[in-house]
């Protein structure tokens, strides 16, 4: 039997029905939640608890992710796990302070007004069925907003770039420039776009830390990316990442680039 929760702060009530929380981070939002370990089943379930995030997942020390990344554009026919696309959502928005709930890329006056969602076509993630979903950075999981692969549509509504079509999930960003503009005035917009920059190099190193390709892509039709998601008219798309398996991987040597740097010092 579920119960029906609602938490306010330290608050708790509770009576039969749907599940629904608040806390002092997240809107209010029904939820029936699933435990997964690198795989998801989807029946009524609205919401997928991810693998939960770890500090060595990866092979690369952060200069190396640094040296190899590239805007990759070209990916083989393959799905990336589970655990890839948890990591690759830590690292855009997820929680690394427990005391305040500050995330990975840096707010101004953490007013966060950046929302994830992944949109992930047939057999693009191994364990997860296609749709679309939104990210809660609190939970660290993933919300159902619309079943089925939507991969074609949102490669219409970029300008037919073929890696949107080719990736096997597309990570997609959105402002609320409200949350930040609200504090700031117009000069929140400045910081809202430097913040997507912060969490776009984040999603580009993490990626090249599993080996996975991504680029981000800026040239959209907004409303039609906007009504693929089903956001709001106070939400705007900015940045899609897609992400996938590359054809080739970017190696450089630590010796290539000192070897650059002396030769243009003039030794």
């Amino acid at each position: 039997m579920l119960l029906n929760i609602i938490v306010i702060g330290v608050i708790v009530l509770a009576a039969v029905g749907s599940v629904l929380v608040i806390t002092k981070y997240t809107n209010l939002i029904p939820i029936n939640t699933i435990e997964t370990s690198g795989m998801a089943k989807m029946s009524n379930e609205t919401v997928i608890n991810l693998p939960l995030p770890k500090f060595k997942v990866g092979k690369l020390t952060v200069e190396e992710a640094i040296a190899y990344r590239r805007s990759i554009r070209e990916y083989v026919s393959k799905p990336i796990t589970l655990v890839q696309l948890s990591q690759l959502l830590w690292a855009a928005q997820g929680i690394t302070n427990t005391r305040h709930g500050f995330r990975a890329a840096p707010s101004a006056g953490a007013t966060y007004p950046l929302e994830v969602y992944v949109v992930v076509r047939d057999g693009g993630v191994e364990g997860l069925p296609a749709g679309i979903y939104r990210y809660d950075p609190y939970t660290h999981s993933l919300r159902l907003i619309r079943k089925g692969d939507y991969s074609l549509e949102l490669y219409r509504a970029s300008l037919e770039q073929p890696w949107v079509k080719d990736a096997a999930v597309n990570i997609v960003i959105t402002a609320i420039y409200e949350r930040t503009t609200g504090r700031y005035g117009d000069r929140g917009v400045r910081y809202v776009h430097i913040e997507v920059g912060h969490v776009g190099q984040n999603i580009y190193l993490e990626a090249t830390n599993f080996g996975l390709g991504t680029v981000a892509v800026g040239a959209f039709y907004d409303d039609e990316v906007g009504k693929i998601l089903g956001v709001g008219p106070d939400e705007h798309p900015l940045y899609i990442m897609p992400v996938g398996v590359p054809e080739r991987q970017y190696r450089v040597s630590e010796e290539e680039i000192q070897e650059f740097i002396l030769r243009n010092r003039g030794g």
